[in-house]
């Protein structure tokens, strides 16, 4: 009789350092032959680990698991749960990927409370008096960092050790959260470049930047993967889309409100890079109704000042307009509408308790 899997008990807290230990062996067992490219390849990837093992909440990966779980993928044993988890954690690399590149994008100084991938590289350059501009061959290879962890996530995927079905059962999520959090990325700056002030396009920015790849996308690949039917994938996309949408009207108002010591970035980053949030086209849309001036001078300024003196006035215009009070019912709307496609799953208690301590963690006030 063949040994039960250590993994088949495994529980939602201890998916973070099972998942990064399974990234600590993937990036071990690549040493060798990033080495033989050269020492500045070596140095590089070094950035790479450091960003994918130093931190992060492992929301993806929790979420694969619990799509594989509650799909039955323990029950029916078809798939090894330790291929199901090291499939899990190639997430990890598609985030490194999109947060890498969003910071080149946002021209952020910081990450976690630590210099982004193209500062340090920056800084890196500019301490060794090398030739050319730090800057410019900061992002370089930072936007190569990013591009060799997408690589390494469909690398991670494909040798995971999953069956042939379950590998053609992902491709669907996987084809499309990849796709979506790239189209979504690109209709972020793009109402930025604009000053769109839509608000069902900056919807639209949070189903495809963040929703589908956080969260709905995660739980539909490990629901594929386990081999689940269509009505409890169907349920499970729709618990991942609404909270998704919900999670990032939260980092929206985090982006303006949140504490630096949680977040990792500067009080009213968002304002201070000119985020086309729902939280801002909401806002404007008020202060349009009830005070004109107000929204002049919010559109004045989003985007267009450092001054944590205006920032911080900035933020008030945007509290003073009931827009914060407004996105708080969607959000608490929006988690009980996704709580409610949960129980359409009719997974077992133990599923449904992780998947809606997943939600209140997700949607939970954080400032």
């Amino acid at each position: 009789m063949s040994t039960p899997s250590p993994l088949t008990t495994l529980t939602l807290d201890q998916v973070p350092d099972a998942v990064r230990e399974e990234l600590t062996r993937f990036i071990d067992d690549r040493r060798r032959q990033v080495a033989a490219i050269g020492g500045p390849v070596t140095e590089a990837v070094a950035h790479l680990e450091s960003f994918v093992l130093g931190g992060g909440k492992r929301i993806r990966p929790l979420y694969a698991w619990a799509g594989f779980v509650g799909g039955g993928g323990l029950e029916r044993a078809a798939e090894d749960p330790a291929a199901m988890l090291r499939a899990a954690a190639s997430l990890e690399f598609i985030q490194a990927c999109a947060l890498i590149h969003d910071d080149i994008i946002d021209s952020s100084d910081t990450r976690r409370g630590n210099l982004t991938v193209h500062r340090a590289v920056e800084k890196q350059h500019r301490d060794r008096a090398w030739a050319g501009d730090p800057a410019h061959f900061g992002e370089s290879v930072a936007i190569l960092v990013g591009d060799l962890a997408l690589v390494w996530a469909e690398d991670m995927l494909q040798d995971s050790g999953l069956s042939v079905a379950a590998l053609q059962r992902a491709r669907d999520p996987w084809r499309g959260m990849r796709t979506e959090v790239i189209g979504g990325q690109l209709l972020d700056i793009t109402l930025e470049a604009t000053a769109d002030e839509n608000i069902e396009l900056a919807d639209s920015v949070n189903r495809f930047k963040t929703a589908a790849y956080t969260i709905e996308r995660p739980l539909h690949l490990g629901a594929a993967i386990a081999g689940a039917d269509q009505a409890t994938i169907d349920a499970f996309r729709g618990y991942g889309h609404d909270i998704g949408i919900a999670f990032q009207l939260r980092d929206d108002q985090l982006g303006v409100y949140g504490d630096p010591a949680v977040t990792g970035k500067p009080a009213g980053d968002d304002l201070r890079e000119g985020k086309r949030t729902v939280l801002l086209a909401t806002a404007l849309q008020r202060a349009d109704d009830r005070d004109p001036a107000a929204a002049a001078e919010l559109r004045a300024g989003v985007g267009a000042t450092d001054d944590p003196a205006q920032i911080a006035r900035l933020a008030q215009i945007i509290a003073d307009t009931g827009a914060v009070e407004e996105i708080e019912e969607r959000i608490t709307e929006l988690t009980r509408s996704g709580l409610a496609h949960l129980a359409a799953a009719g997974t077992s208690p133990e599923v449904t308790a992780t998947l809606t301590d997943l939600a209140h963690r997700a949607t939970a006030r954080r400032h």
